[in-house]
């Protein structure tokens, strides 16, 4: 599966089968994601993986959900240990390791679906209690999402997308000369992507 196939046909799965997932596969992910770009290189993520059933099912009452986060049977718990990225980046270190733990949040979740595997993003959660649950230092790391992994047993459709001209200025913002707003490069635009 090449990349814009990753990336179009990647949902947010909220049902999992009971198929267990192997930590190679996990782990085959995690190698390809970790060379996700990342402010001066310092790649301030750390992952939790988290099998243990008790623990999942603990981490989806924290964020109160209604079990369908327990029945993922892998999370993976994205950590952002901003201390050194913070003190060479002041005053905007902190930004850049939240924004690195994303990028390679997104990468895992696009190799994950591109491997056969559905995901989801949680990011509402008590920081604190996935600290005090996960063994998490108190200071110089947090939790910044949780990833549910595992074998989709549901197939949603993809939820609508604005139009390209919608979100995308030139120049200047909310330029009203969008070049993408012709209806002649949006025709062109659908063809090299095989949309038409």
């Amino acid at each position: 599966m090449d990349i814009k196939d990753a990336v179009l046909g990647r949902r947010s799965i909220r049902s999992y089968s009971g198929k267990e997932v192997s930590l190679v596969d996990v782990a085959a992910i995690l190698e390809v994601a970790r060379f996700s770009p990342s402010a001066g290189n310092l790649q301030n993520w750390k992952i939790i993986v988290v099998t243990d059933a008790k623990l999942r099912a603990k981490l989806d009452s924290i964020c109160n959900e209604d079990g369908w986060i327990a029945d993922a049977p892998v999370h993976l718990v994205v950590c952002n240990d901003y201390m050194k990225i913070s003190k060479m980046y002041e005053p905007l270190g902190k930004m850049f390791s939240i924004q690195n733990c994303a990028i390679i949040a997104a990468n895992i979740m696009n190799l994950a679906h591109a491997a056969g595997f559905g995901t989801c993003w949680v990011g509402s959660f008590p920081a604190d209690s996935v600290k005090k649950l996960l063994d998490i230092p108190e200071e110089g790391i947090d939790p910044e999402a949780i990833i549910t992994l595992g074998y989709s047993s549901d197939k949603p459709k993809a939820a609508k997308r604005k139009e390209i001209f919608d979100f995308c200025y030139f120049d200047k913002w909310r330029s009203n000369e969008s070049k993408f707003g012709s209806v002649s490069l949006l025709e062109k635009l659908k063809k090299k992507l095989g949309f038409l």
